[in-house]
């Protein structure tokens, strides 16, 4: 399973539109190296949030 995604493959395994995805990287300072986000960075970030429940 892949931890380095694309905003694309992002926003198909999450349920969010990519846009928003490139949104929240921005706004939260999630990186985004060479076209990929980190998948658990992304997560944490979001769980942290409240924006998304907690994965088990």
């Amino acid at each position: 399973m892949a931890n380095h995604l694309t905003p694309e493959e992002l926003s198909e395994e999450l349920k969010i539109d990519r846009q928003e995805v490139i949104r929240l990287c921005m706004q939260e300072g999630v990186p985004i190296y060479q076209g990929k986000i980190d998948k658990h960075l992304f997560q944490a970030q979001l769980e942290a949030l409240g924006a998304f429940p907690k994965a088990s």
